[in-house]
């Protein structure tokens, strides 16, 4: 999983992240508040600002434009800006607006109180003329965009519409992390990620249930003639809703949780990143849960690094979905998660197919074959009805659980799923391999799937045959 190519423009509400902390001592005798003696100070972009540092984090490249008042905070904010590798600064100064600036005092690992800083006057016309102008000077020069709306000015309808349309002439795709309640002024989105409390409020819909926030989704989803909505659900995980597909849900893995301020930006920074990169949005999303799960770990304000976040897909890929199902065998929603996992990790999955009844030579030598032109095999075995209609009604031999326990068991094979139609292409249309193999007794033009495979840039591999080996001749051996 490599970034390094991949540049994004963050568009939003700046702002500079202020941290004081200290220890609570005693009493003021002036009024009855504790007194906070200062130990420390931490200072760093915010907002939009946060978003651009989470992507230099995972190993991207951003363009950040926002506004920073002619004031301290926006000097320190500037200052904090500069020098970043890989981050280029295009904020616009604003000479009647002051720099956001929240303020959080600290004591015992707790926040005791936050000291907010901003103007909540709408955008004067020579701003949002500054902010089009920059949108305008790098939108050619960016694989995504993320538009942080925080409801502090800068995503004011005249500068959306001007991005949105400068992005849809450039193909390029724009995510957004909402606080308007009004979704169309995000329309021509790719993806927008509320969180639970956003999506109620902008759909006026119930959020508890699983079908309860696809259907919201939905609602927001048209207003907005978005592609997706990425709906965050704190503990139980995230829900992607497609316009043309269905919902997927992640559960979010259990740990403790320390600070969830940023998650929202590290969810957006890694979205837009992955989908830059050509992961569809299945995939991004498991690297973003995974990316989110690394940052609520943290106190403050916190991004993940492309090391924490393999590292975090790893474990998620030990754990599983949570839903009850392990190996060998896997259902076909549990083994697209499983998929999905590992594209996200960067590595390729090969496929191949068969009843594999009574294992011989030649099904070892194929699955060997296979494995080695992949990172990891699935192999698909059709269910014993299956087996019947194409074999007859002696076989199988074995039955599906015994035919996937051993399985399993080889070396060379790192998932199984069954299907119980008279060929795999449902499953291979599912799962989308980026390898599918088969037996040299076939041609690219007889392999069921081939055309999709081959048609989303994947490869189809023709195995040598070991000859004299075949399950039928196995079989009748030991009869006779």
């Amino acid at each position: 999983m490599d970034f390094s190519a991949i540049t994004v423009l963050c568009v939003g509400d700046v702002m500079l992240d202020r941290f004081l902390y200290g220890r609570m001592e005693r009493i003021s005798p002036e009024a009855p508040v504790p007194v906070l003696l200062l130990d420390a100070r931490r200072e760093m972009p915010g907002g939009a600002g946060n978003v651009a540092s989470n992507i230099l984090s995972l190993g991207g490249r951003a363009v950040l434009v926002g506004l920073t008042g002619q004031d301290e905070a926006g000097a320190t904010l500037r200052g904090a800006l500069a020098g970043r590798a890989g981050l280029q600064d295009a904020t616009c100064i604003s000479a009647v607006r002051p720099t956001i600036c929240k303020t959080r005092f600290i004591a015992a690992h707790q926040q005791v109180v936050r000291v907010d800083e901003e103007s909540r006057s709408g955008l004067e016309a020579q701003e949002a003329e500054s902010l089009c102008a920059a949108i305008t000077a790098h939108m050619g020069q960016v694989q995504a965009v993320v538009v942080s709306d925080y409801g502090k000015g800068v995503c004011a309808p005249a500068v959306l519409e001007h991005l949105f349309a400068q992005a849809e002439y450039l193909g390029v795709p724009v995510f957004v992390d909402p606080k308007s309640t009004d979704y169309s002024l995000y329309r021509g989105a790719a993806c927008i990620t509320p969180n639970a409390r956003e999506l109620a409020a902008a759909s006026a819909m119930p959020v508890e249930s699983e079908a309860q926030v696809e259907a919201a989704a939905r609602t927001v989803m048209e207003r907005a003639e978005a592609q997706a909505i990425l709906a965050t659900r704190s503990e139980k995980g995230m829900m992607l809703v497609r316009r043309n597909g269905p919902a997927l849900s992640v559960p979010a893995r259990a740990r403790e949780v320390f600070d969830v301020s940023g998650a929202g930006d590290t969810v957006i920074a890694t979205m837009a990143l992955a989908v830059g990169a050509g992961m569809s949005f299945e995939q991004a999303m498991r690297v973003a849960n995974a990316a989110a799960g690394v940052v609520v770990g943290k106190l403050g304000t916190a991004t993940a690094d492309i090391g924490e976040v393999l590292r975090e897909l790893d474990d998620q890929d030990a754990q599983g979905d949570g839903d009850g199902s392990t190996a060998p065998l896997l259902p076909l929603e549990a083994m697209r998660a499983q998929v999905d996992r590992w594209r996200a990790r960067g590595l390729k999955v090969g496929f191949t197919n068969g009843c594999f009844d009574i294992l011989h030579p030649g099904h070892v030598s194929l699955l060997a074959q296979a494995r080695a032109a992949c990172d990891r095999l699935v192999v698909a075995l059709n269910t014993d009805a299956s087996v019947r209609r194409l074999k007859g009604e002696t076989r199988p031999v074995n039955t599906l659980e015994a035919r996937a326990t051993v399985m399993g068991a080889l070396r060379m094979v790192d998932a199984v799923v069954a299907f119980d139609d008279d060929t795999p292409l449902e499953t291979i249309r599912v799962l989308m391999p980026d390898v599918l193999v088969k037996g040299a007794d076939y041609t690219a033009e007889t392999v069921v799937g081939a055309d999709l495979v081959l048609g989303a840039g994947g490869r189809l591999v023709l195995a040598d045959l070991r000859q004299g080996h075949s399950t039928t001749a196995i079989i009748g051996r030991a009869r006779s």
